[in-house]
This record gives structure tokens, sequence and C-alpha cells, in this order.
């Protein structure tokens, strides 16, 4: 039997994407905002329902220019359950991380938490949008107004997720997006920002490339964070079809929770009120299971099968952080570190190989 990943690349036909970067030959503008990077940046408008996207390198690069060309200053309130991009980009731009435990239903930031971790050092809020769940962004707007305060999404696992028919893009002052191979639509590597405010068109343009504002000008000391027009053209194939790649992911989950659902010791996520999901991963809580995930994830692997601790371990016990964080301050995030395992997700997982997985788990 085959190899099955945690995940796999979402592809277009080979010759779709040939056909899509074969004008890349005569023009010869491979990046610096090319013919398909502005025309994905409309696309994307238009599916994300949004009025503006900015396209980025990689989603890490798009989050830290949120974070510095909104001028942040002092502490960002954030949660440690999450891949490591997101603590890091707020470190790196000399920014406070102040963590914030996560609930035990959807593991997003516990928005009852937030209000006792403000200060007047307070400058923003960093949610995570978790597995395609979303955040309660509702009380998460009421506290940024009631504080005047920034809110940055990480939105790396919620492409396509709508909350009541309005797209999670639209939410909060910023929401970055990550387009890596492994996400529900790629551009091989690649990210994006998605807001409402018209200001921060040339702002984050500018951030993006060098801090140009024009021929002769540069006003900022920025970095270079461009998309190129190969990754566009990808972005542009896997547009087309991704609908198509988050149906065929739903069937997958309802397989998974066909054979899952009612085992004791087994916990998975209730769907979300109003949620239209984009079914980005499938995480199962082994709490108090006759096997514990640790022994779960090693018989799989026994069988080809690779499944992932995600997210283990919390950012807030990296080595790199080390004594500089209080770790007993998220103790329910700990818990389901310690438990969750996020079985193989993908359009073109067979319902058969489910099974199988489902059976090695149950056996």
């Amino acid at each position: 039997m085959s190899v099955i990943q945690v995940t796999r690349s979402s592809m277009p036909h080979f010759d779709e994407y040939v056909h899509e970067i074969k004008e890349l030959w005569d023009s010869r503008w491979l990046t610096n905002m090319g013919m398909k990077h502005n025309e994905l940046e409309k696309q994307l408008c238009s599916y994300l329902q949004v009025p503006f996207v900015s396209l980025f390198s990689n989603g890490h690069l798009a989050l830290e220019v949120a974070l510095e060309a909104l001028e942040l200053d002092g502490e960002v309130i954030t949660t440690p359950f999450t891949f490591a991009s997101t603590t890091h980009a707020i470190v790196r731009r000399g920014l406070k991380p102040v963590f914030c435990d996560v609930n035990p239903i959807d593991y997003t930031i516990d928005v009852s938490l937030i209000e006792s971790l403000i200060t007047d050092k307070t400058s923003a809020i960093v949610p995570v949008h978790v597995y395609g769940h979303m955040c309660n962004v509702k009380e998460i707007e009421s506290l940024a107004q009631k504080y005047n305060l920034k809110v940055i999404y990480d939105a790396a696992h919620a492409f396509g997720t709508k909350l009541n028919g309005k797209d999670v893009g639209s939410f909060g002052d910023v929401s970055m997006f990550s387009f890596h191979a492994t996400k529900v639509f790629n551009t091989i590597e690649g990210g994006a920002l998605t807001f409402n405010n018209e200001l921060y068109v040339n702002l984050f343009q500018s951030f993006k490339n060098f801090g140009i504002t024009g021929p002769e000008d540069v006003s900022y000391v920025a970095g270079n964070a461009k998309m190129n027009e190969f990754q566009a053209a990808m972005g542009l194939c896997n547009l087309r079809h991704v609908d198509e790649e988050i149906a065929k992911r739903k069937h997958v989950v309802e397989q998974y929770k066909k054979e899952l659902s009612g085992i004791e010791g087994i916990q998975l996520s209730p769907e979300q009120e109003g949620l239209q999901s984009n079914y980005a991963y499938f995480p199962v809580m082994f709490n108090g299971y006759k096997y514990s995930r640790d022994e779960i994830i090693k018989r799989l692997a026994e069988h080809d099968i690779f499944a992932r601790k995600y997210f283990y371990p919390l950012t807030n016990e990296f080595a790199c952080y080390e004594g500089k964080f209080d770790l007993g301050s998220t103790p329910v995030a700990a818990y389901i570190g310690n438990r969750v395992l996020t079985l193989p997700l993908y359009a073109d997982l067979n319902l058969e190989d489910v099974n199988r997985i489902c059976t090695i788990i149950k056996s």
C-alpha cells in the first residue's frame, strides 16, 4: 500500500498550469506585481468578498508586514496554540506576545479571558482561526472597540470559511492567509492580507517592496515580500478548482466522523453554528482513550500513515522562548496540545484509506 501523508498539495492539471504561464515567456515580466499577480488579487477580492487583497511571497511575511505597517508597539494578546509563525512574527517585530488560553470546544482563543490581559501597553489582538474553526469574532470586535485595539487575524487555516454567509477575511482590521502548498488553497508558497481600509493599499504595497513609494522615493525601511508571477499563476489555476477541492475534503471529513463518532475517549470537534467550513484539518482528541495520542501516531506510522501532532509543542514552550513566558498561563492549550492529533486529510484521499486509518485507531 502507498504511503499516506498528513496532507497532499492540490494541483491543477499540468497542461492547465503550462497554459497559464505561457504568457510569461512572451512578457518576461516574472515578478514585481505583474499581470498574473494583479489578476489573482482581483479574483481573490471577488472570491473572498473583500474590497482589498494584498499578495505576498508567504503568509509569515504578510503577517510581519501587517504588524509593522500598522505601527503596533508594546503588547499583543494572542494564543500559543498555533504554528510557530504567529508568535515569531510578533516577536520579530519587537512586540511582546501575551498568551491567552484557548477554549476546549473549538480550540480558538478564549474570549472570556482576553479582557483580563489588556493593559495600557496592549496595542492589538492577534487571534488564530484554527483547523478551519473561526474565533468568536463578535466578542473580539466588541473588546477591540472598547479598548481601541487593532485586530489582526491569523487566518492561515481558514481560506474559504464563512460565518453566516460572511467570509472570514471580512473581520478585524486585517486578516492574514497562508497559501502554502499544504493549505486548502495554495500558490506553491504565498500569502495575502485582506482588509477594508483603502489607506492600507499603498501602505502594504510599499512594505512588501523595500518601502518604495515612487520612482525615486523610499519612505519606509522595509524588506521584500512580493509574490512572483509563477506563484500567482498557480493560484489562478487552483482558484478555479478550490470549491471542488473543499467539497471533496468534506466527504473525507464526513467519513471520519461516521467511523470515529461516539467512541469513548475520542473527542471530535463539534460544528460551529452558522459556519461554512473549509475542512482544512481533521483534529482528534484522545482524551481517556484506550491508547494515548503518541501510541496512535506510532501505530499509524507502522502502516506508513503519517498523522501530525498539531499543535505540539505550544509556541510558548519553544526552546527559543525558554524562561521568557509563563507556561502555566495556558493550561487548556497545554492539555489539548498533549492529546490532539490531526489525521490525514486532502481532497484526493480515498475513503477506503479513511476506513483503514480508522480501523487501525479502533483496533
